[in-house]
Order: C-alpha cells, then structure tokens, then sequence
C-alpha cells in the first residue's frame, strides 16, 4: 500500500504522535477531511460476541465513561464482519453509508462506520485501506490503554472471568501463507478453566488447548499455572514432550490439582505435527468432506503421578485440511444434541473464524445460555507449505459491496455503563 498516495503517511504519523486514547479521533478527523465524511464511527464486538459497541466518534464529543451498544445478530455489521467485505448504501439525503472491516492478520477489530458525500470506487479503495491502517493502529495501541477492554465489557465481569479472559492470546484469529487458526471460548456460568494458545516462530506453528480442573477463580489460578509453564517452556525453545513434563512438574510442584491439554507442533515448510495428549478429548479431522476422531494415545492429565512419560505422536497434514482442537464442554450434557461433524461439515466453506463462531454459538444455546462448563474449540486450516492461503486484500474487500438486510429494530441504541 502506498501511504503517500493514500493520503495515510500523515495520519499514521499523526496518530503515533497522539495519545493510545486519541488515535482513533485521529483518524476519524482525518477521514472528515479527506473525503467530507460525517459520522465517522468505530465500533468492535463485545466479549460475550453478543453485541456491538460504539466506543468512540469523531463528532467532537468527549468520552462520557458510557458506550452505546447494539443488539449484532441479524445486523449488516455481523454481515460486514462475517464476510469481510465493505458495505455501502444511499442514506436517502443523497450520501452514502460505508462500514469497512477493520482487520489484521484475521484478526477482525471491528468496523468502521461513516457517511460519504461520494461513494465512488476510489474514495472506497481508499476507505478500506484507511480501515485497514486503523486496524493497525488499534493493535498497537491497545497494549497502553484500558480504553478497549473498558469498551468491550457490556457486563459484569468477574474475577475469575477476568483472570481467564487475560491468558487468551490478544486475538482469536491468526493468518499466514500457510494456515489459518481461530479459537472460541463460551465460559460457564461458574468458570471452568478452558484457555487455548497459539504462537508462530520462523517455521514452526504452535498450538495448545487446556481444561483446569475446578471452578471460578481456583480454575483459573490453576490456569494461570499451567499455561504459565507452557509458555515459559516453549518461549526457551523445549521440545513438547519437555513442555508437557514441565507443565506437570508445575502443577505436582504447586499441589494445585490437574488439567487436561493437548500441544501441538506444526513445521510450517511440510505440514508435519508433533502432538501430546495429556488425558484431554481427542481432536476432529475434516478431510476430503469426512469428519473423524484422530485415535490418539492419551496420557494422563498434567498434575497426576504417573510413571509413563508424555508420549509424541505424529500427523501429517494435507493442503485442504480443517483440524479441530476441543474442550469436553463442547460435548457435555446439555449439547449432547448438537452434531459436531455434521456441523462442522455444512460450515467447511466457512473462514475458521465463521466456523468457530457457529459451533460455540450451537452449543450455547443449546445450553440454553446456560453452561455447567466452559466449551472451547481451536479451528486450524492447512493451506500447505507453499500456498498463499486466503488472507483477505484490500481488493478483496472492495470487490463485493455487501447486499447486506437493512439495520432491524435490534440495533436500535441503548447507552450502557
């Protein structure tokens, strides 16, 4: 992208230059200015993926310590988010409505909203870099400031729920030339200590997903513990077996109880995996249209004594492949109901992002809302060594204006605490 034609070298500058807290305004304003625009708006889902939330304008206003929030199921921005792809429509005063995705490496921040006097494909190209560069920014400055974790929660949360929200990685979804990964994570009325993980090095994708045995916040001081040790073991280049013993020895060490997990390893330049299964459900393979439960050896949970060291074991896999990585709460009682592989089937043309987003979506309200345990689900897709996968351009957002339903009476806005 050429900033200096774009017009976004000066806003990018500008907003380095301004506070975490003010760069959004930064960018609004300059959207104002380059284009005429008028209520320019960002806006991002909250925690519980219900719904979305207007943090901030740039119509001048201060910020109140208040978050207008709409109702995101059947909206035209769960439509712009699901899809990736601009949104544009007459406002019926003779301008135009524009939402963008604002989005980086998979990771969807939220949209952008704003009235164009103009809406012709340049200035669009230029919204949706503009979206693009916004997300950016966002990213980086969401490290400095509470000001997006205070935005994103719509209700209370607590301290358990706290704790656990925090050990997530700082984005659900992750893409590269080789793969796409996306988690989801439904917690239970009581917390139930589920937390999933992935990290990318040079040539090696690795993936965790665990299960603290326990509730509220005993769950997720074991959680801490034990994702802890994974992490600090990994960082120091340990093989996975030396990962998982050390994650044990934490959790024997700390006499705080047992969790379940699985590690995986995926060298990115052939699609080979190493893989342990510390007593956790086994994972779900989509393969050429067939779903099946890879047979896995399962050693015990980490934090139970046990002669037998953490056993590697392989996989392959091929370009096309769709690996599912859950927690028991994806199958507990209540969503006995709920056909995984047949779901898990139907959405295969799906991002892993959409997928995830269907799976805990069916198992939650087949709870009813309700879970006794925390259901969690990591969804990896193998596009192969030397593919290019299906990161999303900016062109990508522009070739498709979304014939997205007009906004419904659920987003009618509500000021929120």
């Amino acid at each position: 992208m050429d900033r200096d034609v774009l017009g976004l070298g000066d806003v990018l500058a500008e907003a380095e230059d301004a506070s975490p807290v003010e760069s959004v305004d930064v960018v609004a304003r300059n959207l104002r200015k380059r284009f005429g625009a008028d209520r320019v708006s960002f806006l991002f889902v909250d925690l519980m993926g219900e719904e979305l939330v207007r943090l901030t304008t740039a119509d001048g206003d201060e910020h109140t310590g208040r978050a207008t929030r709409f109702g995101l199921r059947g909206s035209v921005y769960e439509e712009v988010l699901r899809t990736q792809r601009l949104y544009v429509e007459p406002d019926g005063e003779g301008a135009h409505r524009a939402i963008a995705p604002v989005s980086n490496r998979g990771d969807c921040v939220g949209v952008l909203e704003l009235t164009l006097p103009c809406a012709d494909e340049t200035v669009l190209r230029q919204v949706v870099d503009a979206a693009h560069a916004l997300a950016y920014i966002i990213v980086t400055d969401r490290r400095f400031t509470d000001l997006y974790h205070w935005g994103r929660r719509t209700t209370p949360t607590s301290l358990a729920a706290e704790i656990q929200h925090q050990l997530l990685p700082s984005s659900a979804c992750c893409e590269a030339a080789q793969f796409s990964v996306a988690g989801g994570l439904v917690p239970a009325d009581d917390i139930g200590g589920d937390t999933y993980d992935y990290a990318l090095d040079r040539d090696t994708l690795h993936l965790s997903i665990t299960d603290a045995m326990g509730h509220d916040t005993e769950s997720a001081l074991l959680a801490t513990l034990l994702l802890g040790a994974l992490r600090g073991a990994r960082r120091v280049g340990c093989a996975i077996d030396e990962q998982a013993r050390r994650a044990h020895e934490a959790l024997l060490g700390h006499d705080r109880g047992m969790a379940t997990g699985q590690l995986l390893r995926i060298r990115l330049d052939e699609g080979s995996v190493q893989l342990v299964n510390a007593g956790h459900p086994r994972p779900l393979l989509l393969r050429d249209g067939a779903v099946e439960e890879l047979a896995l050896f399962p050693n015990l949970p980490f934090g139970v004594n046990s002669p037998a060291a953490y056993r590697v074991q392989e996989l392959r896999l091929r370009p096309g492949d769709r690996l599912f990585l859950l927690t028991d709460g994806m199958q507990e009682r209540a969503a006995a109901g709920v056909d995984l592989p047949a779901l898990i089937r139907d959405t295969r043309g799906l991002h892993p992002r959409e997928t995830v987003q269907v799976l805990v979506t069916a198992v939650r309200d087949a709870c009813g809302g309700h879970l006794e345990d925390d259901a969690t689900v990591l969804c990896l897709d193998w596009y192969g060594a030397h593919r290019a996968g299906r990161r999303p351009s900016a062109d990508d957002a522009l070739r498709a204006v979304v014939p997205a339903p007009r906004p419904h009476g659920n987003l009618t806005p509500r000021a929120g605490d």
